[in-house]
């Protein structure tokens, strides 16, 4: 049972209103995560203007659902794993790398690399060693893809967070972090 309560767009704050109606033209649908993120317009307008910034980055649509993917499987997150196998597909992510993400792995070795560093900033709380470092750049990332890494780390931690404490009622076609593992 959903913990936090969402809110029903054409009652929002004005605030909330006008950022749900953005995520609706979007997406064609408003999912359950904004509607119940919009009882705090400021978490609602903080969360999509960092995911905006970020979709603007130098790192692709697939490196970015698969980063999702890899964090949604490290924290448990069903809401986020459902979503973001959706998404991921839509990006063109391969069906056997949406399960392999879950699990925090890529069959192309580069986003392994991404993966494998999302999953220590994760594990360490950012406190990744010069090792982990030295890899991801020899995998090809420059300190501009690495930040942002950390950055998308920092969103999905959010979002994982979030629908973890909210049980957000899924509202995609349901993907279970356990059965991935």
């Amino acid at each position: 049972m959903q913990r936090l309560t969402a809110v029903d767009p054409a009652a929002a704050d004005p605030k909330a209103r006008q950022l749900l109606d953005g995520v609706a033209k979007a997406l064609g649908m408003t999912p359950n995560m904004f509607k119940t993120m919009a009882a705090s317009p400021a978490l609602l307008d903080a969360y999509v203007g960092f995911n905006k910034a970020l979709s603007a980055g130098k790192l692709s649509p697939k490196v970015r659902e698969q980063i999702a993917l890899t964090l949604a499987g490290a924290n448990g997150c069903d809401y986020c794993a459902s979503a973001h196998t959706l998404l991921g597909k839509h990006a063109g992510v391969a069906a056997e790398d949406l399960l392999a993400g879950l699990r925090g792995h890529a069959h192309d070795p580069k986003v392994e690399a991404a993966l494998q560093f999302a999953q220590a900033v994760n594990r360490t709380k950012g406190q990744v060693s010069d090792d982990e470092i030295a890899r991801v750049r020899a995998a090809g990332y420059d300190d501009g893809e690495i930040a942002e890494i950390v950055g998308h780390v920092a969103l999905n931690v959010l979002t994982n967070s979030f629908n973890n404490v909210a049980a957000t009622e899924i509202d995609f076609p349901v993907v279970h972090t356990k059965a991935a593992a």
